[in-house]
């Protein structure tokens, strides 16, 4: 299985080596590494990877890293944005192998288990800072500081605070009769605008935070 020189990663083939390349390690990937994602990644436009628009996109991705740096500092920006039409209080800061961390997650809603390892939610390209990938639904990747847990659910389209989870457009409240709604991370509550994830290696991810999400309803 190869790993990634970048951030240390492993994948079960090379396929999703190259994707993963692709996606997380864009700015960074060297001469060799280009040619080899380009021949082996559709980026859409039958094209691969175009080695300038590559560079100046990781020149304009530097730049933009130390603007933030300079404005918000390492642990993210507060203000509030919106990510899949949920307004968060805080973003992530830049994107640093640093900051790379995993941990494992549990979301369940009126007993059905979400399957994160559905394509909806392997989206590493669109959700640098917090996603899943390579099929793998059980472990969470981060590659940014100030990750909070408000932002991370909504990556994946689901907006939760302390008492509340919003999934596929329906809104659980744990003042709800019937409702009992648990937001904790290893076994604690949590205020998801303000927590950060931390996160360990890849060959040790349950030494990460555990994320768990419980809805339970009466009938």
């Amino acid at each position: 299985m190869p790993d990634c020189d970048y951030c240390g990663d492993t994948f079960e083939d090379e396929q999703a080596y190259f994707e993963h390349l692709a996606a997380v390690h864009e700015g960074e990937l060297g001469a060799i590494d280009r040619r080899r994602v380009e021949a082996n990644v559709d980026t859409g436009d039958g094209a691969g990877l175009p080695t300038g628009p590559l560079v100046l996109g990781g020149v304009l991705l530097f730049a933009a890293a130390v603007v933030g740096y300079v404005l918000f500092g390492l642990n993210g920006a507060s203000g509030g944005t919106t990510v899949n039409g949920f307004t968060v209080t805080q973003s992530p800061g830049q994107i640093s192998s640093g900051a790379h961390g995993h941990g494992l997650i549990n979301v369940t809603i009126a007993g059905e288990e979400i399957d994160f390892s559905q394509p909806r939610y392997q989206r590493p390209g669109e959700f640098r800072a917090f996603h899943f990938e390579g099929g793998n639904g059980r472990v969470w990747h981060k590659h940014a500081s100030g990750v909070t847990l408000e932002y991370a659910m909504a990556t994946l389209g689901i907006g939760i605070s302390e008492d509340t989870v919003t999934v596929d457009g329906t809104t659980y409240r744990e003042s709800d009769a019937g409702t009992n709604v648990t937001v904790t991370v290893n076994g604690d509550p949590v205020d998801p605008a303000t927590y950060e994830l931390a996160g360990a290696s890849d060959e040790n991810p349950q030494a990460g935070d555990f994320i768990k999400i419980v809805v339970e309803t009466d009938g």
